[in-house]
């Protein structure tokens, strides 16, 4: 999984078998979503039993340890590696769409306190196959042909920047999805922006993906009490290398900011947002707080995320507010943290 049409021909080729074989190969995986080679029937079941079960196999595909469907239909999949560790992906339903929420580390290095992610530390960051894996596996589960695919899962994708630009490529190369209806959240790694925009584009040819940039706040202040790594990366640091983002790709930048009752959604806030981001090619997502056992944070009341909606979109900032999907199974945006069991229950257990 993961190797494009030509990259298997060469891989057959290597373990003895025709050309064609590839062909096959990649029908049975990416449009067929075969878990082994032992199930893919037209190869020679002499080739097939040379990888003996259980064990590694060569596909690569994840196994589902658990899952999990909220009230409005959102699907939550815990599925293990083959050294043992868990990630989290979502399937988040609506009648025109389906989007998967896909991880790219297993884990999270940046800490940010509102996110039960970053509260577990980062083991490692994911594979090629890893993350492929989980849009096929949220297919399988919900039956239905993802539309969009937002990396906003466990992890920081910039920390994993050249295996997320690879999986872009075999998602829209092999799965026939297009870069826009693809997202990449990132809640800033210090100078990194520029040299990502040029290597999507020298990997991809044009990034059309959106580049999501969490701020959550709108000075550096305020920042640093709810990022951590804030501290190493200003804001205005992290707003030039969002214009250079720009500047190369061509692409606006959306801004992604959780509303925290109390904290960071008084109309001075969304009026200091409004005047960070003037004439600035970008779009805000504001994002009411999905609350996690580890912290006190207040989510927000309906009219004071429509008071700070109202505040910025009078000073000409294009924004919208996301809906928060899957709350009930804790697979909203914020609360992935690789565990089994309702979290209104006791006895919860964690991987």
């Amino acid at each position: 999984m993961g190797l494009d049409q030509s990259q298997l021909e060469d891989w057959v080729q290597a373990e003895g078998q025709p050309a064609y074989r590839a062909r096959q190969l990649h029908e049975w995986i990416y449009a067929r979503s075969a878990r082994s080679v032992e199930a893919i029937t037209v190869l020679p079941k002499a080739w097939r039993q040379r990888w003996p079960q259980p064990g590694p196999d060569p596909i690569g595909r994840l196994a589902e340890l658990h899952r999990s469907t909220a009230r409005d239909g959102t699907v939550k999949l815990l599925l293990a590696t083959d050294d043992g560790l868990s990630l989290e992906t979502v399937g988040i339903p609506s009648p025109d769409r389906l989007t998967v929420c896909v991880s790219s580390q297993v884990g999270c290095p940046m800490a940010c306190r509102f996110c039960a992610t970053g509260k577990q530390g980062l083991q490692r960051s994911l594979q090629l196959h890893e993350i492929v894996d989980q849009v096929l596996s949220v297919r399988e589960a919900m039956e239905r042909r993802p539309t969009h695919v937002v990396f906003m899962g466990m992890g920081e994708p910039l920390l994993n920047s050249d295996t997320v630009l690879a999986a872009i490529d075999c998602l829209c190369r092999e799965l026939g999805m297009a870069q826009r209806q693809i997202t990449v959240s990132t809640v800033g790694v210090a100078s990194s922006l520029p040299g990502f925009a040029e290597r999507a584009l020298h990997r991809l040819g044009r990034a059309q993906f959106t580049l999501a940039v969490s701020l959550h706040a709108p000075d550096q202040a305020l920042r640093e009490q709810l990022i951590p790594t804030a501290r190493a990366y200003p804001i205005e640091a992290l707003l030039q290398d969002c214009r250079e983002y720009v500047a190369l790709t061509g692409r606006r930048v959306s801004f992604e900011y959780i509303l925290l009752g109390g904290l960071n959604d008084q109309r001075r806030h969304a009026e200091a947002l409004a005047q960070l981001l003037r004439g600035f090619q970008s779009h805000v997502n504001l994002i009411p707080y999905n609350p996690i056992d580890e912290e006190e944070f207040h989510r927000p009341t309906t009219k004071q995320v429509e008071a700070f909606r109202r505040t910025l979109q009078d000073r000409q900032i294009a924004v919208s507010v996301r809906a928060s999907r899957g709350l009930d199974q804790d697979a909203a945006c914020g609360q992935l943290r690789r565990r089994i069991g309702d979290p209104a229950q006791a006895g919860r257990i964690y991987f």
